[in-house]
């Protein structure tokens, strides 16, 4: 179901005004998934309440910290279903979920946080598990 834009915009926005890119077709998620070198989170965004809650604070404050990846992404679930689709080929091993995050280091998949991790947690503990991942998988000190 595609929501009106004035209903979705600031939901886009809250990710986007931290510098977090917003890929909307399939062919800007090959771009940045086939590329094989450094790090880069991919947040798929939703309308959910656990997006608002949750996924997308927890993105804020993550970002907050000294190591953070290459690049941050987003692709939004049910809005741009194609690009959505095209990141979801790359999660390998992992079910659709609405919100999730991944994080790749040089072109492997090494986090996800799905949906049933993000329900009922604080942003500030999904923060923390991705705080952790970008110690682990990012070599970049922001």
């Amino acid at each position: 179901m595609k929501y009106p834009p004035q209903l979705v915009d600031p939901m886009r926005e809250e990710l986007t005004r931290l510098g977090v890119e917003e890929l909307r077709t399939p062919d800007e998620v090959e771009d940045v998934l086939d590329d094989r070198e450094g790090s880069v989170m991919v947040v798929v965004n939703s309308v959910c309440g656990c997006a608002a809650q949750n996924a997308r604070p927890a993105v804020e404050l993550a970002l907050e910290h000294d190591v953070t990846p290459d690049r941050s992404v987003t692709v939004f679930a049910g809005q741009d279903a194609e690009a959505t689709e095209k990141a979801r080929e790359y999660f390998t091993g992992y079910r659709p979920s609405s919100p999730q995050i991944a994080l790749f280091s040089d072109g492997s998949l090494r986090h996800m946080i799905q949906r049933h991790e993000i329900e009922g947690r604080s942003a500030e503990e999904i923060a923390g598990d991705l705080k952790e991942a970008f110690e682990e998988h990012c070599g970049a000190v922001a």
